[in-house]
């Protein structure tokens, strides 16, 4: 227990320095570190986003040499950001809900032997005409068997209502269907929005409902409004598609416009060369398990993005029938890239590669990543937010957690004299150690994080009180010096292990049930700080009271 080997030294020593270089940004100004201020003082949407641009390069700099350069962002209360109000389209919803249940009933009507012309969609219905009207009582088994309940619905109301017409019939979503539909379409909107936005969940940003279409969007720390429109402008449906290799049919399709039947003609990004692409997609987005911004072997930005099982095995066995042809990754109906095939891919791992910025290339891995919305979204109201609280809020916290510190640091040298003083120092450490973690981490501090900080200071306290307080204990039994710190830390330990696990147990409960926004931020710092803590009480103060003991050698501990 009082042992420090040399590489424990080395060990707590690099986690000290880590602390305190990722911390250190933070003292300085944004000019200091070669980061030009927030934002412009204008309104102008070019000036910002070119702003928001080099912000994002400078951040990805570093000073001098290799030191970090990451601050900690600052919430929506204390820094501003941007306000989205955004609603999904309705109809939008109904309509994809329609061609959903219309592509559902094709095998089992084929399977009972039942033809009919490809349904026409008109907004909120389609029809469907059979090709004998004789199976008509057929096809309404059928359709009650593919029928679901509406979820939740009392009296056990059908989604779909059907009206016929001799040998057509008209399908519609029924009220009780349509309500449930934009419910759960506001929900995985929220959600995609969500990963879109804030794809490493530490921005902090809030997401919340406003009836049933609606979606209101707090993102702090954002000066452009433009960026995440267009983040979120994109419906996000990604295919991978065979490219048909023939160059005289493409010829035909761009001067006549007559597309071969199965095929679309869409142009590359970036070359604007024409394809023809096969319809039938190999893959969708539901087949990517996660993806990533990262950087080729000429060091230029790409996404990379890892494939699910049934993925892999897919992409596998097409790029080994299909070499020397060339696939298509298609984004909304737009061709992102469309590389070769030189050799089967039997990994699962993909990148597309091409013309973008890293900032793009992120937000590219975001869309990937998040999934297809359900519905398009309509930008109803836009803002640029001002901080709601402030410069005097940041200071306040600040002011209060310096004067916490100080009281805290009477207290205990008070009460423990040298050995209070260092637990000080241990305490300080641990401050530092939460405000490199932030930065790192890119987490957003908002004014309840710094309560949480606050919290932290005390429950750091807490954890060095019970371990003197034992070491007292041990000491007026009769023990040494050196074995009743020992014992001390022993019999303390289980304690406040048992009092920070539930701690942080409850923090994750919080920060997973508030979802982001100022009360998850309370939830990150605590986190973070329980962490810390532990860290210092048990490790750097004991350290500091070790070597303490074997410098000066007293026969009593002056506790």
């Amino acid at each position: 227990m009082l042992q420090f080997p040399a590489w424990k030294v080395a060990l707590i020593v690099i986690v000290l320095l880590w602390g305190g270089l990722s911390a250190l940004p933070n003292i300085f100004s944004d000019r200091f570190l070669g980061i030009e201020p927030r934002r412009p003082a204008t309104d102008d949407a070019a000036l910002i986003a070119e702003y928001t641009r080099d912000l994002e390069a400078a951040r990805q700099s570093w000073w001098p040499g290799a030191l970090p350069s990451n601050k900690v962002n600052l919430g929506l209360d204390l820094q501003g950001g941007v306000y989205l109000l955004m609603e999904i389209d309705p109809d939008e919803v109904i309509a994809n809900q329609l061609q959903v249940f219309a592509a559902d009933l094709r095998s089992p009507t084929i399977d009972e032997g039942i033809f009919y012309e490809p349904p026409t969609m008109n907004g909120d219905s389609f029809v469907i005409t059979l090709q004998d009207p004789t199976r008509a009582d057929d096809f309404m088994r059928v359709f009650r068997q593919e029928n679901p309940l509406v979820q939740g619905a009392i009296g056990g109301d059908r989604t779909y209502a059907v009206d016929r017409t001799g040998a057509s019939f008209r399908i519609t979503v029924t009220d009780a269907a349509r309500s449930v539909f934009s419910q759960d379409a506001q929900r995985k909107t929220r959600e995609i929005v969500r990963r879109r936005v804030d794809p490493d969940g530490l921005s902090e940003v809030s997401v919340l409902p406003q009836g049933e279409t609606r979606i209101v969007l707090e993102a702090p720390g954002e000066a452009n409004p433009q960026r995440l429109k267009d983040l979120l402008s994109q419906a996000g449906r990604m295919t991978f598609n065979l490219v048909n290799s023939s160059a005289e049919e493409t010829e035909v399709a761009v001067s006549t416009g007559r597309v071969r039947a199965g095929f679309s003609l869409l142009y590359e990004q970036g070359t604007g060369l024409p394809l023809l692409i096969d319809n039938r997609p190999l893959l969708t987005g539901a087949d990517i398990a996660t993806a990533n911004p990262g950087r080729d072997e000429a060091n230029r930005p790409q996404v990379e993005f890892r494939l699910n099982g049934r993925g892999a095995r897919a992409v596998a066995d097409a790029t080994a029938r299909n070499v020397g042809r060339r696939f298509a990754i298609v984004l909304d109906d737009e061709v992102v890239s469309a590389p070769n095939i030189n050799e089967p891919i039997p990994t699962g791992n993909v990148r597309i590669t091409g013309s973008f910025t890293l900032d793009e290339a992120t937000d590219l891995a975001a869309i990937i990543e998040a999934g297809e919305l359900p519905a398009r979204l309509q930008f109803i109201e836009e803002r640029t937010v001002g901080p709601g609280l402030g410069e005097d809020s940041i200071r306040a916290g600040t002011t209060a957690s310096i004067i916490g510190l100080m009281l805290v640091a009477v207290f205990m040298a008070l009460t423990y004299r040298l050995y209070g003083l260092l637990a000080v120092l241990s305490l300080t450490a641990n401050v530092v150690l939460i405000l490199g973690a932030l930065s790192a981490l890119g987490a957003t501090l908002t004014l309840p994080g710094i309560a949480g900080i606050i919290l932290t200071i005390g429950m750091a306290v807490d954890a060095n009180v019970l371990v003197f307080e034992r070491i007292r204990e041990e000491q007026k039994s009769g023990r040494s010096p050196l074995t009743a710190v020992q014992a001390g830390y022993e019999r303390a330990l289980s304690t406040i292990l048992d009092a920070n696990i539930t701690t942080f147990i409850a923090a994750s409960v919080l920060y997973v049930g508030a979802g982001g926004g100022p009360v998850g931020g309370f939830a990150v710092t605590l986190a973070v700080g329980i962490l810390t803590s532990v860290f210092t009480a048990f490790v750097v103060t004991r350290w500091l009271t070790v070597m303490y003991l074997r410098a000066a050698r007293p026969r009593r501990l002056a506790l």
